[in-house]
């Protein structure tokens, strides 16, 4: 099929620029990149279907790291049916898929039923992880070298850390000899264990049990000093603390094949969120301070941080409507990070290239993928938005199965008009 996205404002995250111009398609690849002076009328552009953007922006298609689809085990939290209809509403193109599952996705066969079930229920693209120890027990590596040939694209225990440093030095070792990626949660497990907030006046006014954001400054340099020694390739899921950026910022310095990652929830909420025990705040790593929050967006902005991800955490009511230090941590976001990225645009903190370059470019950078990118012979996967469309979030209205969003009720900015997967359309369906 032949598009061509004609009217629009093409945000390119490569070469950090907004200019008006078109896009033709072809073939499920991005053919050309026309400026707004180009000729449209000319013969090779004869067959091709004409979409007017209508002045709206058109930016490559979101890659979320850290998507938990709950199949199989938890089908009621979600499904690939539904998270693939949240992506595509929310202008996600490519799920990469966390393990933790039931089972865990720790050996090729289910890793087989990821990527075929993902195929089977949802146009978007399906990016699999898989457990970097057997059962995220933090004991026995994986299978490494065979789940890579099944299509893992990251080897991860999630937010279960690898206690055993032989262990995980080995795995290192094993992965860095495959020139596979590993991606760690820094967090110092012992002090961390039971914590259902960041330690502080509020924690210490609510009567929650806290954790101090040096936990994840320990977890972080234990990695570093790992990653030094075996040279692995390594992703940090998540860093939520000013605490953590010095020791990120000296292993960048040193060379060491490092990046991060920031979860959206940490980029624009704080711990003043949580109010009076507002379960659907409660995440993991627990909300930081203001302080911390500003900290997360100056190293978005300056390329410290990498990698800005929704950490989409399906979790039922019944998961949620306990007391705030039992009930489960997570929030869903594949249909919400655009427009709370976008609450960072519309404050003067990032411009909307920089978004793209964490949520579309680096991602695929990082995983070796062909999108995120705004050039000829690219994945035509493109989400077309509007920036300053208004709406107030009804979380009853969003597309996972589970609705726990700490954005419900909120007013906000931004929304994804078409989402396009190899060309064609996804979002919105059946049009």
């Amino acid at each position: 099929m032949k598009v061509l996205l004609t009217n629009a404002i093409l945000i390119d995250p490569e070469a950090g620029t907004e200019t008006a111009g078109a896009v033709a398609i072809s073939a499920g690849k991005i053919e050309a990149v026309l400026s707004e002076t180009a000729d449209l009328t000319a013969a090779k552009y004869a067959k091709h279907t004409r979409i007017d953007c209508g002045g709206k922006h058109l930016a490559p298609g979101i890659i979320d790291i850290g998507v938990k689809v709950c199949e199989p085990g938890e089908r009621h939290k979600e499904s690939f049916r539904t998270a693939g209809l949240a992506a595509a509403a929310g202008g996600v193109t490519t799920m990469v898929t966390r393990p933790d599952t039931l089972p865990t996705v720790d050996t090729p066969e289910t890793l087989e039923f990821a990527k075929r079930r993902g195929g089977e229920m949802t146009d978007i693209r399906i990016a699999p992880m898989a457990a970097l120890t057997k059962d995220r027990a933090g004991r026995e590596m994986v299978e490494m070298g065979f789940l890579q040939d099944a299509g893992a694209v990251a080897f991860s225990d999630g937010d279960n850390v690898v206690t055993d440093t032989k262990v995980l030095s080995r795995a290192m070792t094993y992965a860095r000899s495959l020139g596979a990626l590993v991606m760690g949660h820094p967090q110092e497990p012992i002090l961390s264990d039971g914590a259902a907030v960041t330690s502080g006046k509020f924690a210490s006014l609510r009567g929650l049990p806290a954790v101090s954001p040096l936990a994840e400054r320990m977890g972080l340099e234990r990695d570093l000093a790992l990653v030094e020694a075996t040279k692995v390739r390594y992703h940090a899921d998540q860093i939520s603390s000013a605490a953590a950026l010095p020791a990120l910022e000296r292993a960048k310095a040193d060379g060491l094949d490092v990046t991060a990652g920031v979860s959206i929830h940490h980029l624009t909420l704080n711990e003043l969120d949580v109010g009076d025990y507002r379960t659907f705040f409660k995440v993991k790593p627990p909300l930081r301070s203001e302080d911390d929050r500003q900290a997360m967006v100056a190293a978005v902005a300056s390329g410290l941080i990498d990698i800005i991800c929704s950490m989409h955490t399906p979790q039922d009511e019944e998961s949620k409507r306990l007391p705030f230090e039992q009930a489960a941590s997570g929030a869903v976001g594949l249909e919400t990070i655009l427009p709370a990225a976008l609450r960072l645009f519309h404050s003067g903190q990032l411009d909307l290239p920089t978004l793209f370059r964490a949520m579309s470019l680096n991602p695929a950078k990082r995983l070796r993928l062909d999108g995120g990118r705004m050039s000829k012979g690219a994945p035509a996967d493109l989400v077309l938005f509007d920036p300053h469309a208004p709406f107030i979030l009804n979380r009853e209205t969003l597309r996972s199965k589970s609705k726990n969003t700490p954005f419900d009720g909120q007013r906000m900015q931004g929304q994804v008009l078409r989402s396009f997967v190899a060309g064609t359309q996804v979002f919105p369906p059946n049009a």
